[in-house]
């Protein structure tokens, strides 16, 4: 009993301190009775009648300002679906910003509409739609409680839009049965957002604050009325049929395929969802963008297959973990070793929330692969998430893994997090803090495996500040997991001051300072890095150019090849790099971003320069360049690295595109083309045509095949 009323105190004193409030807009959802034809055009009886959302303010150029133009919205409902209309007004539509039709495009820099809503009202989680002008959609799972979007999550809903005299109409139907959804509920947050490009204006419905970010779902607002949805049995099936054209090596014979893959789900109930995969196949997954790396650290790659990023962001765990430092569980551990795509016999999955309690359960079965030099027996794996929102805005969780790639006997990781945020930190600012903690065991290690840290952030608009401690052990290897650097004291600090100044040509200054050093665990420095932003101004035009000063510091314990045959010596090392930037407006049909490091680099000098560019010269057709060449001089060798790619775009229409990728590095020497035809022929049914082509120039600068496919894959979505 005391320890209840101590914890009733606790919670009304956070509350009086961190100024919690229940205040926010309510949009009355309307009833959907007929039908609706969704074509960017709101003419039917349903839309006459439902209740229209105007009152939008700006965020940006000015905080709670005037829009330029007229936004009105509306919502109708039934069992089975939610229907959005948004009517974009504008007096200049030969002057809208349009270039993507592609899925998942990044259209963040052209006219678009988004929508996010939290169908669990905790504040924590949520959905993200958007779409552009020509139809493009783009959907994400809300991330790091709102700071942040999984965009490689993708869901079956319909867009289109429509150009008129007066601006742009969109229509967006979300079948309930698309998403996860807490029963009992008559209200869920919700929230809109336009973007006017060519004026580098922002509007929103709600949280009409630049402290807060949109996918704070928290501070939605909120959409009522809702009805008791009906998701059917809820059982999905979607099978796919590959077929395969394949050859390995000039040599060889081209061996054909044909491999048949299901995935099928079972709604638990309105927010449990049971998935499973059999000879899981993820032909159509884009190939990776290839980096250089003048490091002597692993690079990262991102999730990009279906089955692991459904419920990913449940897994996520730990304020101030990531790419960097640790990631518990990186879901490219499992069917994917080193650069063998391994096979996947079934897997089966388990997330959803139930009250306040989010959980996600994952286990797979692989199967058996051989390297060059080695062989690996079929293994299990899997990991179990556990998180439980408490004091309004925060969560303690418990993540715990097993098995591993190769099959290594004993491996397993468990773990422990809290995070406290809120967005009402004085009344309306940003405060998070967490700490978590991660053991991990496996038959080859021993001593220190331990892993922990904490993170606290007050991310704002003016200031951003934050304060970032790791400590990984020198034995710290989860199978299952990624870590950088074992054996570390990792220490990060940051600052960005970020005004807005009066000036006619300047719309906000970055003014930057983080200060990352990091020392073994015996106590001997490692690294350190010292990033400043003297200047980082993003212009009234869209433009922005930057400049920086970075004092780097490297510790080698051990030599390091940097390139082929250059050798760095063990010792320590200090050396000053700088950069200059230039970003152009992505407003404009030719666009990019030009960067040139230059500079000391160890004992010498190296010189890194990077260009991107973007050319639409009409919806129809997208061009991208990217280029890095690095310079390198150094005492103990030269060396020169270069990586070009290009991808080609034809839009035919949002749900027809064909894309194409080259890229060639010197590193690696090789040659890879990726084409691929998508085209999503209803709303649950897609059709992949892929060709991968891939050639090594050898030292002779003969050309040789290394492997060469082509891939057919149907996939269909049955739902009852």
């Amino acid at each position: 009993m005391k320890l209840r009323f101590l914890f009733y105190c606790f919670f009304i004193a956070t509350t009086a301190v961190f100024g919690q409030t229940s205040d926010r807009p309510v949009l009355l959802a309307g009833s959907l009775k007929g039908e609706i034809q969704i074509d960017g055009v709101l003419d039917e009886a349903d839309w006459e009648n439902a209740q229209v959302l105007s009152d939008f303010l700006t965020t940006e150029p000015l905080e709670k300002g005037t829009p330029s133009s007229p936004t009105l919205a509306r919502v109708l409902v039934n069992e089975k679906a939610i229907i959005i209309g948004v009517e974009c007004k504008d007096p200049e539509p030969d002057k809208i910003v349009r270039f993507s039709k592609l899925r998942d495009a990044d259209i963040s820099n052209e006219d678009h509409v988004k929508i996010v809503i939290d169908p669990f009202l905790d504040g924590q989680s949520g959905y993200i739609l958007a779409v552009n002008a020509n139809a493009a959609r783009y959907d994400a799972l809300v991330s790091n409680r709102g700071e942040s979007e999984n965009e490689d999550w993708d869901a079956i809903w319909e867009a289109r839009t429509s150009l008129q005299k007066d601006g742009w109409t969109l229509e967006i139907r979300l079948p309930i049965q698309s998403i996860n959804y807490k029963k009992g509920i008559s209200q869920w947050g919700f929230n809109i957002e336009r973007r006017i490009q060519r004026n580098l204006e922002t509007i929103r419905w709600a949280n009409v604050q630049r402290d807060q970010f949109f996918g704070q779902t928290s501070r939605a607002g909120l959409l009522a009325q809702l009805p008791e949805f009906n998701y059917g049995i809820g059982l999905s099936i979607r099978p796919s049929l590959v077929g395969s054209l394949t050859k390995e090596g000039e040599n060889r014979a081209t061996i054909g395929g044909f491999e048949p893959s299901l995935d099928a789900s079972q709604r638990l109930g309105p927010n449990v969802l049971a998935t499973i995969t059999v000879n899981t196949d993820f032909a159509e997954t884009d190939v990776d963008t290839r980096q250089t790396n003048l490091t002597r650290f692993p690079l990262f790659f991102p999730e990009k297959r279906t089955f692991f990023l459904e419920g990913s962001d449940i897994f996520e765990f730990g304020f101030g973990t990531g790419s960097n430092t640790v990631l518990p569980f990186f879901s490219r551990r499992i069917g994917l070793f080193e650069a063998t795509q391994v096979p996947i016999i079934a897997g089966v999955k388990l997330n959803g929330r139930i009250g306040k309690t989010a959980f996600g359960g994952l286990g797979i079965r692989t199967n058996k692969f051989e390297t060059i030099d080695q062989q690996y027996s079929a293994t299990n794996m899997g990991v179990f998430r556990l998180r439980q929102n408490v004091l309004g805005e925060s969560s303690v969780g418990f993540i715990s893994t097993f098995g591993d790639p190769t099959n290594r006997n004993g491996s397993w990781m468990s773990g422990l997090d809290f995070t406290y945020q809120t967005t009402r930190f004085k009344g309306d600012k940003n405060f998070i803090a967490g700490v978590w903690g991660l053991y991990t065991d496996r038959a080859d290690l021993t001593n220190d495996k331990t892993a922990f840290g904490l993170k606290v952030d007050y991310p704002n608009d003016l200031w951003d500040l934050s304060l970032t401690y790791s400590r990984i052990g020198e034995n710290f290897d989860p199978s299952l997991g990624f870590v950088p650097r074992k054996g570390i004291h990792y220490f990060r600090l940051g600052s960005v001051y970020a005004p807005r100044p009066s000036w006619p040509l300047v719309r906000q200054m970055f003014n930057q300072f983080f200060v990352t050093y990091i020392q073994g665990v015996d106590g001997i420095w490692q690294s350190y890095s010292v990033f400043t932003a003297p200047v980082n101004w993003l212009l009234e035009s869209g433009d922005r150019i930057e400049f920086n000063v970075r004092p780097v510091g490297e510790n080698l314990f051990t030599p390091f090849e940097i390139s082929e045959n250059v050798i760095i010596p063990a010792g320590g090392y200090n050396f000053m790099r700088y950069r200059l930037e230039a970003e152009f407006a992505a407003k404009r049909r030719l666009s990019g971003q030009a960067t040139w490091w230059f500079g000391s680099f160890y004992d010498g000098n190296l010189d890194e320069f990077q260009l991107e560019l973007n050319w639409n010269p009409s919806s129809l057709i997208g061009l991208e360049l990217n280029g890095i060449r690095n310079i390198g001089r150094l005492p103990w060798g030269d060396f020169d690295q270069t990586l070009l790619g290009m991808r080609l775009r034809f839009n035919v229409t949002s749900d027809l595109q064909l894309n194409s990728y080259v890229q060639y590095d010197t590193d690696s020497r090789l040659l890879g083309i990726n084409a691929r035809i998508h085209w999503i022929f209803s709303p649950f049914g897609e059709v992949f045509l892929v060709f991968n082509h891939n050639t090594f120039n050898d030292i002779t600068d003969r050309w040789q095949l290394q492997n060469e496919q082509i891939l057919l894959k149907f996939r269909y979505n049955f739902r009852l």
